[in-house]
């Protein structure tokens, strides 16, 4: 069993830059990949970025490349997504979950954060 925590998210302006935490107890996260997920009100739930149980490979929806970047530090247990650049668009409940890979499939991940808001005004 994993528990995830997310922290971080808040009320920021267009531009602006954030750091989404999350934090795992239970099993070693480096056994586990780790996804960012995020749903706006009235959507489904979107893919937004991965990483490997080692941390090496990352990957990301296209919508949030090259502004927004997933690391883990398996030492602290703790996964992050460093979102700069940050647009209204963005504006969504951001989830981390932990499974077995990497992959933009929600049903790949098998446990799962509670959420954690992130507003972005224009």
């Amino acid at each position: 069993q994993v528990q995830l925590v997310e922290s971080g998210g808040g009320l920021v302006q267009a531009g602006d830059s954030l750091r989404l935490s999350c934090p795992a107890s239970g099993r070693t996260l480096s056994t586990y990949a780790m996804g960012w997920f995020r749903q706006a009100s009235g959507k489904e739930r979107e893919f937004v970025a991965s990483i490997s149980q080692s941390g090496a490979l990352t990957y990301y929806a296209d919508s949030v490349k090259g502004r927004f970047t997933i690391s883990k530090d398996n030492a602290k247990m703790t996964a992050y997504l460093q979102m700069n650049s940050l647009k209204p668009e963005d504006t969504a409940v951001y989830y981390c979950a932990a499974g077995p890979l990497a992959t933009s499939t929600l049903t790949t991940y098998n446990y799962w954060g509670q959420g954690t808001q992130v507003t972005v005004s224009s």
